[in-house]
């Protein structure tokens, strides 16, 4: 495969790889509808929590407001199931600079990093909703799967260790979307497979921004913070699971 240099980081950074049930399952054309969904969802939730970040630790309160209402026309249409909501063009449309409100030496660089970041998230959504559209599958509310609620069980309370602990969390479901794109894209159509291989850069980068954010932040090496982290993150992909998620462990179905 043409990527092997940006996916072997991605292979060594993880603890496991997605078990081949998952792919055979994932890979059924029945669970298309659901996959897709569940994507679109995924990709607000990254941009979400990219927002988090900026306004809870670095953003002026005009700016974390600004850069908050990025979102509604994205968050109408999945969590209140405004159909017309506008989010159509909204991805056209964001501009703001953010202000930050402190000195801390790595500030600017959260700001830059998480801002792209919102951005192709956004967009990203806003091209699953197309594929959704041209196939005809529309969407429906689903339940969020256990993955991203179960690594951030592993964050620590207090700071700067909330901080980098949410960082290297990020990583690791960026490197697991980059991986888990690069395995399905084969068993797919050759439209869904091409847009799949389009998000491996976005996404192995993404992974690198967060990690490389998380050691600037920590006042010590994040390796053992890192390697627990991803024993979790490799059990949650590796056990049973009762729902198929784009980040489920194996289907126990």
């Amino acid at each position: 495969m043409k990527y092997d240099d940006l996916l072997s980081p991605i292979h060594a950074f993880l603890q496991c790889r997605t078990p081949q049930r998952w792919l055979d399952v994932a890979a059924q054309p029945e669970n298309l509808p659901l996959l897709l969904t569940d994507h679109l969802v995924c990709e607000l939730k990254a941009a979400q929590t990219a927002t988090w970040l900026i306004r809870k630790y670095v953003a002026d309160k005009p700016s974390g407001d600004a850069i908050l209402s990025w979102l509604k026309p994205y968050e109408d249409f999945i969590y209140r199931e405004h159909h017309d909501s506008d989010f159509v063009n909204a991805h056209r449309n964001l501009t703001k600079r953010i202000i930050v409100r402190n000195a801390l030496p790595w500030a600017d660089e959260l700001v830059e990093k998480m801002v792209l970041l919102i951005k192709e998230e956004l967009h990203h959504f806003y091209q699953v909703w197309e594929i959704m559209q041209a196939r005809g599958i529309s969407y429906r509310k689903i339940t969020a799967s256990r993955y991203a609620k179960g690594l951030m069980r592993e964050v620590t309370t207090h700071e700067p260790d909330t901080l980098v602990d949410k960082l290297i969390c990020g990583a690791y479901i960026e490197a697991r979307s980059c991986e888990r794109f690069a395995s399905l894209a084969p068993l797919l159509d050759k439209a869904l497979a091409a847009f799949y291989i389009s998000l491996l850069r976005s996404e192995a980068r993404h992974y690198q921004d967060y990690l490389a954010l998380a050691q600037q932040i920590s006042p010590v090496d994040i390796l053992p913070r890192v390697r627990k982290i991803g024993e979790t993150e490799a059990r949650l992909i590796s056990e049973q699971d009762g729902e198929l998620r784009f980040h489920s462990g194996i289907p126990a179905f």
